[in-house]
């Protein structure tokens, strides 16, 4: 890892009318719009869908860099991030990150040391550590069939 402090750069640009472009140096662009509870169409990513999508992608890279360091064998992770958008103290926001997790691991695997280190991953995400939504993790460990 690079010495600390990272920055990271994005630009959106919008017409009047219609979706926003989003772009980054090197990346590929994208198409954002609200999502249809505000309006939109409903068939793009909208802030609040790329939100919940980087706290569930920073969970899994977390827990990638946490089971490589423990000496985890695992097969197959799959978080799915649901945000709980409501008012709050006199403003829309995020109250609450709950993470449906399920990980697979190989045969013998200790079940406990894989949830143990399911919860560090929780804990080290910087996505959700720099958001003041509560996360509530809701892990299954399942092994592969014989």
């Amino acid at each position: 890892m690079e010495e600390l402090s990272h920055h990271y750069k994005a630009q959106a640009i919008a017409a009047h009318d219609g979706s926003v472009t989003l772009e980054s140096d090197g990346l590929r662009t994208i198409e954002t719009a609200p999502p249809r509870e505000f309006g939109g169409p409903g068939n793009l990513w909208s802030p609040e869908t790329m939100l919940a999508g980087a706290v569930a992608s920073c969970f899994i890279l977390t827990f990638r860099a946490v089971a490589r360091a423990s000496s985890l064998p695992w097969v197959k992770l799959i978080c799915k991030a649901e945000g709980h958008l409501q008012r709050s103290e006199g403003a829309l926001r995020f109250t609450e990150f709950i993470l449906l997790v399920k990980l697979t691991v190989p045969r013998g695997t200790i079940h406990e040391k894989a949830a143990r280190l399911l919860e560090k991953a929780e804990h080290g995400c910087l996505i959700s550590n720099s958001l003041r939504s509560t996360m509530r993790l809701e892990p299954e460990v399942i092994e592969m069939p014989a």
